[in-house]
């Protein structure tokens, strides 16, 4: 696992991180301090955030659950997500969440998406006199492609940084970062904290019983994950799970985790009996046979070459 990220007191991360989407939305106050206090139990010091999650009650909830232990947790939030990766936007938003979180020092401070209408030197040179002034301690990269977080970690060198970790959407049917994104981040030695491990739900099995969720009441999750392959493989880790005793969300996120690259998954949930499988990963023992049988149940990428004799 990379070491790139510790606490402000030296803790270094968790092998998990918690992202908390859904406090003060999905979740209500008191379920959110549960989970927040479940993670603190478990190990978990890394806790994600964004600008725009929940109008901002995600922040100011996070905020207020960190205060007594802040110096032994990583918080990492986005930029805003709507308006580019400006300078005004990038500067505005990162003090917006500092007031939100009344912390003096954001630990991460990503760019929440690529911005294709903004020059990247103006947006690093945002991030270094942020990390100048003691307002933000790393640079992070959410939803860019691998071409992108090289030419982005170039442009950063520029001005004194260097990007520290970045988060690219992976799970068992959604596999895309194996092919770049992972051995890239390998390669330049960038923590890969992705998030979705569950696709949405889909692969803790509840929607083949007919739960609801992401995928019954947001039309972008339902197209994300709406091949019926994927519901297959989630069928077969049901299955798998099942033989194994263990819950298929443990399977999911610690088959994310086992990755030989050592990416630090990010697990949510709505209320802590829903977050308890996703925590029970942090001590499931992934074993080289099950996690070929996890990893079997959905196609493997081609490589990025096309030259599929290579792949192995």
């Amino acid at each position: 696992m990379k070491q790139t990220l510790s606490a402000p007191d030296g803790t270094p991360a968790s092998r998990l991180a918690f992202g908390t989407m859904q406090f003060g939305g999905g979740a209500d106050a008191s379920q959110s301090q549960k989970m927040f206090e479940a993670c603190i139990a478990a190990g978990i010091n890394h806790f994600d955030t964004a600008h725009v999650y929940t109008d901002g009650a995600s922040e100011t909830l996070l905020g207020g659950f960190v205060q007594n232990t802040r110096e032994r947790l990583i918080i990492a939030t986005k930029a805003a997500y709507e308006g580019g990766a400006t300078r005004d936007n990038i500067l505005t938003s990162a003090e917006t969440s500092r007031k939100r979180m009344n912390i003096d020092t954001l630990d991460v401070l990503y760019l929440h998406r690529f911005d294709l209408d903004t020059d990247m030197d103006e947006s690093f040179r945002a991030l270094s006199d942020l990390k100048t002034k003691g307002h933000i301690r790393h640079a992070g990269l959410s939803n860019f492609a691998a071409w992108q977080v090289v030419k982005a970690a170039n442009i950063a060198k520029r001005y004194g940084l260097n990007i520290d970790v970045i988060q690219p959407m992976y799970n068992l049917v959604k596999r895309q970062a194996e092919v770049e994104i992972l051995p890239m981040a390998d390669d330049l030695g960038i923590l890969v904290a992705p998030y979705s491990p569950l696709g949405g739900g889909l692969l803790t099995g509840k929607y083949a019983s007919g739960g609801s969720g992401r995928l019954t009441k947001d039309d972008r999750y339902a197209a994300r994950y709406a091949p019926s392959g994927m519901h297959e493989t989630a069928a077969g880790l049901r299955d798998l799970a099942t033989r194994n005793s263990v819950h298929p969300a443990t399977l999911a996120v610690a088959w994310v985790a086992h990755h030989t690259t050592g990416p630090s998954p990010i697990i949510s949930a709505r209320t802590l009996a829903q977050l308890q499988p996703s925590l029970e990963a942090m001590k499931f023992d992934m074993t080289s046979r099950l996690y070929a049988e996890v990893t079997s149940l959905s196609p493997t990428p081609a490589p990025a070459n096309d030259r599929l004799e290579e792949q192995v």
